[in-house]
């Protein structure tokens, strides 16, 4: 009886057959597990594990694929792949080439919403200090939303009817599905570009989560807090909230309440302009009026029926005023006039020449008067002055 051979495979064959088995046999699957060590690449792929309690799978969604997904994957949370196995033979491993994704359910969506509403609210984004105003009288708004949904002709309705005058841009958005965010993040870029914008109004209408979900993605609410240019938010219902809505400026619960908070009606600045006109006119009369009593008043007075007796009255005043003012300087005359008399007699009764004719003499040594005993020098030439001459004594 013969040996049987043992068959011995390299580990290119071996790994070839597996290849082949598991990529033929699991062509197609759907997977449910949570999202572990994702990473978008810098090249726009996605890479990623997949496991519940007992396994791990590496995932790989490559860029153009993962276009179509519309939320913003992260670890934790649960979705439903659906792609073929893939065998690397370089790594002996196997990996899901997923081709298409989804959240398990609307409770993943909603803790996403959650997580992300923590982190936002934790950061100051919500803080009511970073709300802008909204201008009372805008010239003009910018749209981002749908340019064929019902909530723009909603929109475009309102504005007509409330504010006329008023300028709508309307920036076509996508609003749905993947590359929503996205569309959503670069046309409010646009609008702040064109520096005339008043307002931003970010809308759109109804749906589900999954529906809403781009006004929940993380690029739109910091790229809303980022815009120089106060945005109101219209998305959905009235119950609809999204992170857009805690992020904007101004929150308004459908697309046309968002119209109506952005415009005065004109209706109200009608009636005002005319409760103005009413007022202003009432004022005027009144004015009128208590001046027509001052004027009245004035009239009727004593000084206005005889203006010259005013006249004579004042300048009898001035005259009063001239003569008093006339005896003071009269009087200061004569008091200086007294006092200069004063000196005089004072310096004349001084007078040296007086004093000479009297019979005095004054003693001169040196060029110098000699007035004391004491200073006289017999040796020296003296001078003396006489009223009537000098006389040199050697």
């Amino acid at each position: 009886m013969s040996e049987v051979k043992e068959q011995i495979f390299s580990v290119s064959e071996i790994t070839k057959s597996i290849k082949f088995i598991l990529e033929s046999t699991f062509e197609k699957i759907s997977i449910e597990g949570e999202i572990s060590n994702f990473k978008a690449h810098g090249s726009g792929h996605w890479y990623f594990n997949l496991k519940d309690e007992g396994a791990v799978i590496n995932c790989t969604m490559w860029k153009g694929v993962n276009n179509y997904v519309f939320f913003s994957p992260e670890d934790g949370m649960k979705v439903i792949v659906t792609g073929r196995v893939t065998v690397y033979p370089p790594r002996g491993s196997y990996q899901i080439d997923v081709r298409s994704m989804k959240p398990s359910g609307i409770g993943e969506l909603q803790a996403a919403f959650e997580r992300l509403k923590r982190k936002l609210f934790d950061e100051g984004l919500f803080d009511e200090q970073y709300k802008k105003s909204i201008p009372a009288f805008p010239k003009k708004i910018g749209l981002v939303t749908a340019p064929d949904g019902a909530a723009v002709k909603d929109m475009i309705s309102v504005a007509e009817r409330r504010f006329p005058l008023v300028e709508l841009v309307i920036a076509p958005t996508k609003v749905q599905g993947a590359g929503a965010a996205e569309n959503i993040v670069e046309n409010i870029r646009k609008l702040n570009y064109l520096k005339d914008i008043d307002v931003i109004i970010l809308a759109r209408g109804g749906g589900s989560i999954e529906d809403l979900w781009a006004f929940n993605e993380e690029i739109v609410a910091r790229e809303i807090f980022k815009s120089k240019i106060p945005i109101i938010t219209g998305v959905g219902h009235e119950v609809d909230f999204t992170i857009a809505d805690f992020v904007s400026d101004l929150r308004a619960p459908t697309p046309s309440v968002a119209m109506e908070l952005a415009t005065p009606d004109i209706e109200d600045l009608k009636n005002f302009i005319k409760d103005s006109y009413l007022l202003s006119c009432d004022l005027i009369e009144e004015n009128l009026n208590e001046y027509k009593d001052d004027i009245k008043q004035f009239v009727n007075s004593y000084s206005f029926r005889f203006p010259f007796e005013k006249i004579r009255k004042f300048s009898q005043s001035l005259d009063f005023s001239t003569v008093k003012i006339n005896n003071a300087i009269e009087k200061k005359m004569n008091i200086v006039s007294n006092k200069i008399a004063l000196v005089s007699k004072s310096l004349e009764a001084h007078d040296i020449e007086k004093s000479l004719k009297k019979g005095f003499a004054l003693i001169k040594q040196n060029a110098k008067f000699v007035t004391r005993k004491k200073n006289y020098s017999v040796h020296n030439p003296v001078t003396i002055k006489f009223y009537d001459g000098e006389l040199e004594i050697k």
